[in-house]
């Protein structure tokens, strides 16, 4: 029988969910009897046992990553070391990440994550000002933020923000995120005619769309917190 935490709330239906530690959490009705969720739980075994997996192995990467001086990153989805430099004083000189010498590996992490964000604020002021320009549209600010699932967001005052994570991306998906958001600007939704201006500027937009997917699965192994 497989182990999983049940949790009972006003709701018509058992549904099973995966969390993001590999635990296997049920969710029932207050008058379902136990019999009636084991023998739910049961039927949905090879579901539970494919997905567990999944979110094990998941889970296993996360752990396992780690960043030291030698390992290449990914900058506009181009490949660019990580170098200690002498001195204080942290980096990217345009093909390498460059850190004191002697950092933990913790610490080299969050000064990488620190120079991802100083060049994310660089390289994505720039598209957003030339693509602006390119569409018509003014945004009043553009910030970087840690989101983890969401690549960008335009509020509703039309302030452009993106994920620093976003720089890892190839160069045509950081294009594609940055034309999306300015679209939003003429159109706060997802109707057709917001596409319409994304396929205005970007007639190849899916095909970016699916690049963007690859990495987001990518970057869900890899821990950046």
């Amino acid at each position: 029988m497989t182990d999983y935490t049940l949790i009972r709330s006003k709701r018509r239906t058992i549904a099973i969910y995966i969390t993001k530690d590999a635990a296997v959490e049920v969710r029932a009705p207050l008058k379902a009897s136990k019999a009636e969720i084991d023998r739910f739980v049961a039927s949905k075994r090879e579901w539970i046992d494919k997905h567990l997996s999944a979110r094990e192995e998941t889970v296993q990467s996360k752990a396992a990553f780690t960043l030291n001086y030698g390992d290449t990153i990914a900058v506009q989805g181009k490949k660019t070391p990580i170098i200690a430099k002498d001195g204080n004083r942290v980096g990217f000189d345009g093909e390498r990440f460059y850190l004191p010498p002697g950092l933990t590996q913790g610490e080299i992490k969050r000064a990488v994550i620190q120079v991802y964000r100083l060049a994310a604020k660089n390289l994505l002021t720039n598209k957003v000002t030339g693509y602006a320009k390119q569409m018509g549209v003014t945004p009043i600010a553009v910030k970087i933020n840690g989101a983890k699932t969401h690549w960008g967001s335009c509020s509703g005052k039309n302030s452009i923000n993106f994920s620093w994570r976003l720089v890892m991306a190839d160069d045509d998906v950081i294009d594609y995120v940055v034309v999306h958001e300015l679209a939003h600007i003429k159109e706060h939704n997802h109707s057709d005619r917001f596409w319409a201006v994304v396929e205005g500027v970007l007639p190849d937009y899916k095909g970016r769309q699916a690049k963007l997917k690859e990495l987001q699965k990518r970057l869900a192994r890899e821990d950046w917190e």
